[in-house]
């Protein structure tokens, strides 16, 4: 089955926890400290596969992790990065936040290769905190912990020019007609599922990728049926032909047939009514030539009064068909070449940097030293470079923006006290 649409959970990897140790030799009884930094942890990147086109793979495995990187060791050991997760997308497939469902990026176009989310950075090792008065330091940084995110994943056919229609009226046929696709081609009453997807090539001329937008029925843009399944994919098509029963073979009129086709494409999007639309009149070797009026000419008739132009076709004897695929390749020619890519409106790295985690602050009078703890500390700890100025200077202005300056006075710190968090230890300046 075709798989347009699915939900799946990525994880990055933790970074390895920094290491506390003391050389220790023969003749060097006290040697310094020489712990180990923590590798990084893996991060989770999405890569655009020109051989999917459908997210099947999906519905099978829905969690997908980063590998976490090793802990620190003595001796100045660093551990081992993590592996990246790399995960493979069909060219079209729009990744969104799933609780919110909040574009975070389109895989179309220009984003081949995207980061979703990064690995936690490796926490230092005791080698990094030995200072002039401190040639002794007993703690280590703890590595960045993981990341989580829900992701809804949704695939949009990316083509030039889509084919549209009820079910039944010789969509498949003219596909396999005019390109390389093979679809399977049946009298159903119901409606093709797959969109498939098909190369045409045109002597003299540049070719150009159709898609067969499944059938669609009344009430579609409504979401009868499946007709959401089968609406998004034509967004990002520049052309569409309208493919209609023109000999009525199935007891339909064909002009109304092709009316309430665009009311469901002008119902679900709008935009779908600007774009260049051709009708390609379809079954001409079944229509009966003792008939009153030519159903044709009528068709021609009623929307030559629209601006679009009409084409007597048989997909089984391909008569006609030649004319109405260079009359497309023109309109195409006419068409600036912008893919439709949907802006990100949701930013993971961002988001899951602030946020109201939890934290505590409380004095330890064992140690002598205020102790602040929690997910939002650590998290943070983890994100900034307090070895680089900026990187301190942020983290300063954290501490007074998220209150926690002003609860340590509340506890009645004073100049030159000890701050611990998560094996950090800093001294206290107003």
């Amino acid at each position: 089955m075709f798989t347009d649409r699915a939900k799946i959970s990525i994880k990055s990897g933790r970074g390895g926890d920094g290491h506390v140790s003391f050389r220790r030799e023969k003749y060097v009884p006290n040697g310094g400290p020489d712990g180990g930094d923590g590798g990084n942890g893996g991060s989770v990147i999405l890569e655009i596969d020109e051989g999917l086109n459908t997210l099947t793979d999906f519905r099978h495995k829905r969690k997908y992790k980063a590998e976490d990187g090793a802990n620190g060791d003595k001796r100045n050991k660093s551990g081992k990065s993590g592996a990246n997760l790399i995960i493979k997308v069909p060219e079209g497939t729009i990744i969104k936040e799933a609780e919110s469902g909040k574009i975070i990026i389109d895989m179309s176009g220009e984003n081949r290769r995207f980061t979703l989310l990064t690995g936690g950075r490796g926490g230092k090792g005791n080698q990094n905190y030995a200072t002039s008065t401190m040639q002794a330091p007993k703690y280590a940084q703890p590595g960045q912990p993981a990341r989580e995110l829900e992701l809804a994943m949704e695939l949009k056919v990316i083509a030039d020019v889509g084919l549209v229609g009820f079910p039944n009226v010789g969509k498949s046929t003219f596909l396999t007609k005019v390109s390389n696709a093979r679809p399977k081609v049946a009298n159903y009453h119901f409606t093709t599922l797959n969109p498939h997807l098909g190369v045409v090539d045109l002597k003299d001329a540049k070719g150009f990728v159709v898609a067969d937008i499944p059938g669609l029925i009344e009430g579609a843009s409504d979401g009868v049926g499946l007709g959401f399944e089968f609406l998004r994919h034509i967004e990002r098509t520049k052309v569409l032909i309208h493919i209609v029963d023109a000999a009525g073979s199935e007891g339909r009129d064909p002009v109304d047939d092709i009316h309430k086709i665009n009311n469901e494409l002008i119902t679900y999007n709008p935009e779908l009514a600007k774009r260049p639309q051709v009708i390609a009149a379809n079954k001409i070797d079944m229509i009966y030539t003792g008939e009153e009026e030519d159903p044709v000419e009528r068709i021609k008739t009623v929307f030559s009064a629209e601006g679009i132009k009409v084409f007597a076709v048989s997909a089984i004897s391909g008569k006609g068909i030649s004319d109405l695929l260079y009359y497309v390749q023109n309109l195409l020619d006419g068409i600036e070449e912008e893919l439709t890519v949907f802006a990100p409106e949701y930013f993971p790295e961002e988001m899951l940097i602030t946020g109201n985690d939890p934290y505590t602050v409380v004095y330890d009078e064992a140690a002598d030293e205020y102790v602040v703890e929690g997910p939002r500390i650590e998290k943070m700890l983890g994100y900034t470079n307090l070895e680089a100025e900026k990187g301190f200077i942020f983290f300063q202005r954290f501490m007074k923006d998220a209150g926690v300056l002003e609860k340590l006075k509340e506890l009645g710190i004073t100049e030159g006290a000890t701050v611990r968090m998560y094996g950090l230890k800093f001294e206290y300046y107003d």
